[in-house]
Parts: structure tokens; C-alpha cells; sequence
């Protein structure tokens, strides 16, 4: 699938945080019809181990909560900030560290693994050196983690 105009890599940083500016950009282009169908099945909570489900349990506030935040408006950084004292949650930097490292290694050898091959598969990218769910999301949205390494900015 082609890069998703207003869509940000995975890797992107809000705060201490990985992924949390993605979740919100899908749910600001959604609520705009902009996302395409293919993204839908992993908006919000539907199965437990999608990446927005897993956010918002991180976060402590349920998607939902977090979905008409976010339509009301404010600044990513804002949201954070609502999300943080909204949910209870100091996070300290070790958790956020966990977290991105959890998020960003998800897939590799782990039992997602089997996942991530049929998958690689599925999308015609069998050959690339894809391991984990953010590799599979930076390929499929034509971006090439391999040449530009965005773990280490993380």
C-alpha cells in the first residue's frame, strides 16, 4: 500500500513515546474519510493485540475516551498531556523506554513471528528483510527501514 498522506511512520516521537502520533493521526483522518478501508480492522480496541488497543492500555484511557479527545482538537503534545493526566499513569522514562522498545522489537521472534511471515507473504514482500510489525508497516508504506535506520532516533 502507498504512504498515507497525514499519516506518520511508527517510529515517529511524541513526548517519550513512539506510535501515539500515528494512533492519532489515523483517528483524525478517519473522522475526515481519509484513511483507507485496509486500516480500519486495527482503529481503537477491536482485538487486543493491535497497536491502538495497546496504546491506550499504556495510557490508561480507553480508545473511545481517546478518540473524541483527539476530534476535539489540540496539538499532539496536548493530547499527551490529556491522555497522561486522564489516565492516571505517571510513566517514567524506564516505562516509556519498555514500551517503545516493546513496540518497535514486536514481531521478532516472538509469537507474532509466524504472523509477520504470512503476512510478508500475503503483500508480496517475501523477500525483504522485514522481522517485525514496524518493518512491515515502514515497507508497505514505502518507506525502507533498513536505509534509514529509524530505531536509532527513537
Amino acid at each position: 500500500m502507498p504512504a498515507v498522506p497525514g499519516l506518520r511512520s511508527p517510529y515517529a516521537k511524541i513526548g517519550r513515546l513512539i506510535f501515539f502520533g500515528r494512533m492519532l493521526d489515523k483517528i483524525r483522518l478517519h473522522a475526515a474519510g481519509k484513511l483507507p478501508a485496509d486500516y480500519h480492522a486495527n482503529l481503537g480496541e477491536p482485538r487486543p493485540a493491535v497497536f491502538d488497543a495497546r496504546c491506550c492500555r499504556f495510557l490508561g484511557v480507553p480508545y473511545e475516551e481517546m478518540r473524541v479527545r483527539t476530534l476535539q482538537g489540540g496539538t499532539d503534545e496536548e493530547m499527551l498531556a490529556w491522555a497522561g493526566s486522564r489516565g492516571g499513569l505517571r510513566r517514567t522514562d524506564d516505562d516509556c523506554l519498555a514500551w517503545n522498545h516493546f513496540l518497535m522489537k514486536l514481531g521478532l521472534r516472538d509469537d507474532r513471528a509466524a504472523i509477520i511471515r504470512q503476512r510478508k507473504i500475503d503483500s508480496g514482500m517475501a523477500t525483504l528483510p522485514i522481522e517485525t510489525f514496524f518493518d512491515l508497516i515502514e515497507y508497505d508504506e514505502g518507506r525502507d527501514p533498513q536505509r534509514d535506520r529509524p530505531w536509532e532516533k527513537v
